[in-house]
């Protein structure tokens, strides 16, 4: 593993033909908070919903999340619940805290290959947090839950589906994502993984993550380092 432009000379890695990345606490820093909006909705939604107090609203909603991959996923299958009016909700959230970056830009502009963004998210969500970014020019398509048929990441379905979509080799492409078990299935599928975590304390952990080819600690600077150095 290695988390600076050395990557650029690793074999396989230096050329990628398509970029796969994840879109939340991945192309912008975790610490913008933005999925605490969506927590708090999420709670709220499940709270109305089950007529349960938000205590035990969070705890419900945790265990979907560990046992179905997403919370919308439990609710689908627990309840019933129609998604789109779950993804409209929790969705409807304050962007004004994402700033643009221009590094960020310039990197991605740098960066030969197709780039496609792969989430557990809405495809309008992932739309308005791209253009609050500045960066959605940059990529040809979004793959979201509804285009997975509501099959989430970790699930090897939804990776199959959207390398099938897009007519992607897997030999030739990276995928970059921050929940490391989420790359598993891509390592699996012969990607090149690369693990941006959100907590910066995993030195102990990298060893045991064997699915996880690179791990990045500042997305933005490793991308810059990783152009510059093949431009």
């Amino acid at each position: 593993m290695t988390d600076d432009g050395e990557t650029a000379r690793v074999p396989g890695f230096r050329h990628p033909d398509v970029w796969v990345f994840d879109l939340d606490n991945t192309l912008y820093p975790a610490e913008c908070r933005l999925f605490d909006q969506i927590d708090i909705k999420m709670k709220s939604f499940i709270s109305d919903l089950l007529g349960i107090d938000r205590d035990e609203a969070h705890r419900v909603q945790k265990d979907y999340f560990h046992t179905y991959g997403t919370t919308l996923r439990g609710l689908m299958t627990a309840h019933g619940v129609e998604p789109t009016p779950f993804l409209d909700y929790v969705h409807d959230i304050d962007l004004s805290q994402l700033p643009a970056s221009e590094k960020m830009e310039i990197a991605l502009d740098r960066l030969d290959g197709r780039k496609i963004v792969f989430t557990n998210a809405s495809y309008d969500y992932a739309e308005r947090v791209l253009g609050q970014l500045g960066i959605s020019h940059h990529f040809e398509d979004v793959f979201d839950i509804t285009a997975a048929d509501y099959c989430p990441k970790p699930d090897m379905r939804s990776y199959r589906k959207m390398i099938a979509q897009h007519g992607i080799d897997p030999a030739r492409a990276a995928m970059v994502e921050d929940i490391s078990v989420n790359l598993a299935p891509a390592r699996e599928l012969g990607m090149t993984t690369v693990w941006v975590p959100r907590d910066k304390q995993v030195e102990g952990e990298r060893a045991r993550e064997d699915h996880v080819d690179h791990v990045v600690e500042d997305l933005e600077v490793w991308l810059t380092n990783l152009t510059e150095s093949v431009s």
